[in-house]
Order: structure tokens, then C-alpha cells, then sequence
């Protein structure tokens, strides 16, 4: 079989799952994987012909993605701000917003703290899933102090492991954050915490509920902040003077995570909207910080 056709059945037997520029996607990511071609490549051959072995390795991925199995899950692997990362059901699989949340505080505290700056930085991230945000963190602050916490030892265990693939030190912790106490004080506080409401389950993709870890996603629909309260009065006492806190949140939730900042005494808060415009990242000062404006 040709790698066109193989694109062709892709496509044809995935439509009750995906579109057709996602099962192309599939197809792209898959072949990138087990033929070592670039999607502008497979573009080019295809009408080259797929040796045997290589055409069972790829059927035996379309079978597990028919399954709803995600692509990540079945490759053990995921793409991460330009790195890979390995991931299983224990963990989240890294997504576009969180990049874009990584990317915000590194931006906002490259200069401040870059190579040949004195200033050190100490980072602590919660609910750290796959390592993905400490470790990129670490790799473009490579001068901070990186510590990253998670309630799941599963979770603790592959974020090592990508710290020691990647190549970059780590410091792990395995605590829950809604009774977590510590003396230790740090410049940044960040976290992508579970955030979905039980309500907002009817709206997710199958392979969502049914290959990633529940305990990662979901809240009652009770007490959606939970988690959020949780760091935010951890934060009150272990931020430093002038340290900041982010967040990932729910695109539904933005204004009640302000309001929540707010409330507990946090400055300079800002609400960012992600790519697709939804409300995604937020950030707020110490409330041992200079006052600031509210954006």
C-alpha cells in the first residue's frame, strides 16, 4: 500500500470519530513517527510504497485511534514548546493552552532573570501531571529553582522521568496541595489545577473521559474553585514580597477566578484569553506586592 492510500484509509475510517483535517492530523503525526517523514514530506511520496512491517505498525495505530484511544497515549509521547515529552494515563496530555501559559511567564521573567543576570529565581509548580511546565520553565530560566508538587505518585514518576530525558533538575514533590503546609517561599507560584465542572462532561471528546486521568480534570460542580482557593491561600503565605501566582482556569470561570483573587488580597491581577479567545491564563500579584491596577 502507497502512503496516499494509507493517508486515504486514515481518513475514511476514523470519519465517525474525527473530521477530516483531524484524521489527516492522526495520519501525519503517525507516519511522522514510523516512517521518519515530515508531513511536507508524506505530501511528496505519497506514492511511495509502505514496506510491510511499517504498514502493520500504522494499522495497529488506526486500530487503537478507532477505539478512541488518543494519539498520544498510543505513541507514549507528546509535543511540548518544542520538546517531547513521554506521557501515559496517569497524566495529562500537554495542551496548547498550557503552552501559551508557560510561554507568558517566561516572557514576563526572561530578562529579569536570564543567564547573566545575579537574580535567582525560585519556581514552584502544582499539580505538575507529565513535569511539562517545570521543565520547560527550567530549560528557558535555566537559572531558577524549579520544584514541582503533584498528589499522584504515578504522575511524580513520568514527570521524573522526562526531567532526566530532557535533561533538566527537578525538584519533586509528592504532597495534596488542600493540606500541603510548607515555610519555603517562592518568586512564582504557578498551576494548571483540574478545572472541568461534572456539568461540562456532556461537551468533552470520548477519548477525554475515557483514556485521561479524572482526577487531573475534574470538580464538583459545588465548589469548582477549589483547587484555586486552595493555592491561592498557599500562595498568600509562600509567595515572596513581589512574587506571582498564574493559572490555567476554565475558560467558563474567568471572573469568579478574579473576584476570588481579589478577595484573598492579590494585586495586579490580569485575565488573558487564549488563541481561540476564550478566557484561559491569569495572573496576580503577591498581596505583600506594590498595589497596582486591576486589568
Amino acid at each position: 500500500m502507497k502512503i496516499g492510500e494509507l493517508a486515504e484509509h486514515y481518513e475514511l475510517e476514523l470519519e465517525p470519530l474525527y473530521d477530516n483535517n483531524e484524521a489527516k492530523a492522526l495520519f501525519s503525526i503517525a507516519a511522522e513517527k514510523v516512517l521518519a517523514l515530515s508531513s511536507g514530506k508524506l505530501i511528496m511520496q505519497k506514492n511511495i510504497e509502505v514496506s510491510f512491517i511499517n504498514m502493520q505498525k500504522l494499522l495497529s495505530i488506526l486500530n487503537d485511534l478507532q477505539i478512541g484511544k488518543p494519539i498520544q497515549h498510543i505513541l507514549a509521547e507528546a509535543h511540548f514548546y518544542g520538546a517531547v515529552f513521554s506521557v501515559n494515563e496517569h497524566v495529562l496530555i500537554p495542551r496548547p493552552e498550557t503552552e501559551e501559559l508557560v510561554d507568558w511567564i517566561i516572557s514576563d521573567n526572561r530578562s529579569q532573570f536570564s543567564v547573566n543576570s545575579n537574580h535567582k529565581i525560585s519556581i514552584l509548580d502544582i499539580g505538575t501531571g507529565s513535569g511539562c511546565i517545570p521543565i520547560t520553565l527550567k530549560k528557558h530560566l535555566p537559572k531558577a529553582e524549579v520544584s514541582a508538587l503533584d498528589v499522584s505518585a504515578h504522575a511524580i514518576t513520568v514527570a521524573k522521568h522526562n526531567a532526566e530525558r530532557l535533561g533538566e533538575q527537578i525538584r519533586f514533590i509528592e504532597a495534596d496541595i488542600l493540606t500541603f503546609r510548607s515555610e519555603e517561599k517562592f518568586d512564582i507560584i504557578v498551576s494548571n489545577p483540574p478545572y472541568i465542572r461534572d456539568l461540562e462532561k456532556a461537551d468533552m471528546h470520548h477519548n477525554v473521559l475515557v483514556y485521561e486521568p479524572h482526577l487531573a480534570l475534574f470538580v464538583r460542580d459545588e465548589n469548582p474553585l477549589i483547587f484555586y482557593k486552595a493555592i491561592a491561600e498557599f500562595a498568600k503565605t509562600n509567595l515572596k514580597p513581589n512574587g506571582q501566582l498564574y493559572f490555567e482556569i476554565n475558560e467558563y470561570l474567568g471572573k469568579e477566578t478574579v473576584e476570588m483573587l481579589k478577595d484573598k488580597g492579590f494585586v495586579n491581577i490580569e485575565l488573558r484569553q487564549d488563541m481561540q479567545g476564550k478566557d484561559r491564563m491569569v495572573s496576580a500579584g503577591s498581596p505583600m506586592s506594590e498595589v497596582g491596577s486591576q486589568k
